[in-house]
């Protein structure tokens, strides 16, 4: 997968240009700002993903109300990834409603393709998992809180799957 990623992005330059990501899922559209002057390595990597079309039919697996919202799992559970991982860029933005960041495993340096989106302010999380992005308008805040609200099993999962139809990057 990684070696799609890289040519995937030999179109898209951080450096004169910002780009978004945007889901469409079957709850509604999720608009994502990426900020590539903090995280630009995780920028790159979904902008990458989602060029080569990774991330279209995945799921929401976990969501937890007034938690976060996560996805990008290609096996809908939690375990899996692309195949490689990226290394952790803390910054200073904090973990507030709307924010995209990375989720990993203990491992701060495990992080691959699965991201998640807060659902409040979470600031435990601040400095120990990369934010990369944030919802770009209300909008997408809308759509995430929605799919927030999702009733789930005792695993966190939604009882009806909430779908990313596609994701797209949009150059801005």
């Amino acid at each position: 997968m990684r070696e799609k990623v890289d040519e995937s992005l030999k179109e898209i330059d951080f450096e004169t240009h910002q780009y978004q990501v945007h889901l469409d899922t079957n709850h509604g559209p999720i608009r994502l700002n990426l900020f590539s002057d903090d995280a630009p390595g995780h920028c790159k990597n979904i902008a990458g993903l989602a060029k080569t079309g990774y991330y279209d039919g995945k799921i929401f697996h976990r969501v937890i109300d007034g938690f976060m919202i996560q996805g990008g799992c290609p096996n809908g559970t939690g375990t899996g990834g692309p195949g490689y991982t990226i290394d952790a860029e803390f910054n200073a933005r904090p973990h507030k409603p709307g924010t995209l960041s990375m989720a990993r495993t203990s491992d701060p340096n495990s992080a691959g393709s699965q991201f998640f989106i807060c659902l409040a302010r979470q600031d435990f999380l601040d400095n120990q998992y990369t934010v990369f992005g944030e919802t770009s308008d209300e909008e997408s805040l809308e759509t995430v809180m929605k799919i927030g609200s999702s009733e789930t099993d005792g695993s966190d999962r939604p009882l009806a799957d909430v779908v990313i139809a596609t994701a797209t990057v949009v150059k801005l």
